[in-house]
């Protein structure tokens, strides 16, 4: 799976095409990605170079991580889903995520994300995860393979074996996941078992170690056998299309910055997926030509992959024409945007009993958020412009607006607290303030000041656990615009049905 920069099929991408075989490319929004129709032209045009059968991949997973760009419909995200409870809803926001992914040209998703969120520290899941249950991931991954595949693209489950227990982030370094087989079998592999009797097409491999699994606490699961091939299709009977996590992530072990590509074919990996640097490409190109020179690579496997694809693209092929570019952020996808976002939205205490807000009692409210940052390369929320004292300003015409940054400084929150000890209401968003502790500061502080407190976790819930005690507190599993309207308006009285789909 190849990847580049350019809006458009440059001449070096089509001569490539040309030079020899290629699985397709993986999109990416920050090298790729202007426009709904600029990506519909970019995809077009690949298509045609190559004579059609192209995979086209994209990490469209919603929530903190939306590759297709802005005119896509932004919906919350998993964890959100995992707050609503209804896998009617996942389905149907699979559908749509699908259905305009088609409609550019991408055929293949990568997601869902089937990781647990055993581990409140990880800081590559968050909300990407349904939630910390094994059943409540498996009944809402099920779900979003349906609904993603019956729009006609390829969902991908990932992490495969597993990596929500993860301590730190692979794309930065070898991680190991110590957990016992046992502890496998009914936590991390509880979700792949049902995405995969759901129909998932792709597997997505982990860049994890995982002892119990692979025999040792260095070798990822992408490059070992015992577990892209033992597990994943000998005991999970899993036969569809695997492929790699990226293989520019330090995770997957590099060596002068290239990954050991011939482990992972040898190891049963379909799919390598190749991030845009050519230097890095040619290397990993290099290397498989000899390798396959040396007979390094099994014939019936070589097999086994051709006749997978095969099965995938005639699978693709038999949902038609892809539908109308203007089905990309249409109304009802819109709609049922607003709605997960409302349905999602979880009142986690209010001693004082603030909620509703009588706006006319709060003559002038303060509202303080993070900016908006990429906390993990898996992540597009630096896109994202603060929309808190947006979303406030529905309601009430006089609101002071801050924003801070992801770790404010002391003197940062010197100041804020300074400006909530003259407001009458102080409403305070976090995002992962349980692993970027000033932000609970912060927090402590305005509450301090003794002004009425609103804080919501806009990203993982974990942060409600740490604020104090005093303080009202919700959870919006979002910095999208459409959650921080659902928020304002359960601050006016609207219902606040969310269930926390973590423990906090």
């Amino acid at each position: 799976m190849l990847a580049f920069e350019g809006m458009s099929a440059t001449s070096a991408v089509i001569d490539r095409l040309r030079a020899a075989p290629a699985a397709g490319f993986t999109l990416f929004r920050a090298l790729n990605v202007e426009s709904s129709a600029q990506v519909r032209a970019l995809t077009t045009s690949l298509q045609e170079a190559a004579g059609g059968g192209l995979l086209i991949a994209a990490d469209q997973e919603a929530g903190q991580f939306i590759a297709l760009g802005d005119g896509t419909t932004s919906f919350a995200g998993n964890m959100a889903l995992g707050a609503v409870d209804d896998i009617a809803v996942t389905e149907r926001v699979g559908r749509a995520i699908g259905t305009e992914a088609r409609a550019m040209g991408v055929n293949v998703v990568y997601a869902p994300v089937l990781d647990v969120a055993s581990n409140p520290a990880n800081p590559a899941l968050g909300i990407r995860a349904f939630g910390d249950d094994p059943g409540l991931v498996a009944r809402h991954g099920a779900a979003m393979v349906r609904g993603l595949q019956s729009a006609g693209v390829a969902a991908s489950m990932k992490h495969f074996p597993g990596a929500g227990e993860a301590a730190a982030d692979p794309h930065h370094g070898v991680v190991t996941v110590p957990a016992s087989r046992a502890t496998l079998d009914t936590r991390e592999l509880v979700p792949f078992r049902a995405a995969i009797e759901a129909g998932a097409r792709v597997a997505m491999s982990a860049h994890v170690a995982l002892p119990d699994v692979t025999g040792s606490g260095s070798v990822p699961a992408t490059l070992s056998s015992a577990a892209m091939t033992d597990l994943l299709r000998g005991e999970l009977g899993f036969d569809g299309v695997s492929i790699t996590d990226a293989l520019d992530m330090a995770g997957v072990g590099l060596r002068d910055g290239v990954p050991d590509v011939v482990a992972a074919v040898r190891a049963g990996v379909d799919l390598l997926l190749t991030a845009a640097d050519p230097v890095a490409r040619g290397a990993i190109e290099d290397g498989l030509v000899v390798a396959a020179g040396r007979g390094l690579f099994d014939a019936a496997e070589m097999a086994a992959t051709e006749r997978r694809l095969a099965t995938l693209r005639e699978w693709l092929a038999s949902f038609g024409e892809p539908p109308e570019i203007d089905v990309v952020g249409c109304q009802d996808h819109l709609e049922l945007a607003a709605e997960l976002a409302a349905r999602s939205m979880t009142l986690v205490r209010d001693p004082a009993r603030l909620l509703p807000i009588r706006w006319s009692s709060v003559p002038c409210i303060l509202a303080v958020m993070p900016r908006p940052s990429d906390l993990t390369p898996a992540d597009t929320s630096s896109t994202v412009r603060p929309a808190l004292a947006t979303a406030l300003r529905r309601y009430h015409g006089d609101v002071d607006e801050v924003v801070v940054e992801p770790e404010p400084d002391q003197a940062s929150i010197a100041a804020v607290r300074a400006r909530a000890a003259t407001a009458d209401l102080a409403v305070i968003g976090t995002i992962d303030a349980h692993r970027l502790r000033s932000q609970l500061d912060l927090v402590a502080a305005i509450a301090g000041t003794g002004t009425p407190t609103i804080v919501a976790a806009m990203r993982g819930p974990w942060d409600v656990s740490a604020v104090p005690a005093g303080v009202t507190a919700l959870a919006s599993y979002s910095i999208l615009p459409g959650s921080l309207e659902a928020f304002a308006a359960v601050l006016d009285g609207a219902a606040a049905p969310g269930r926390l789909p973590v423990a906090v």
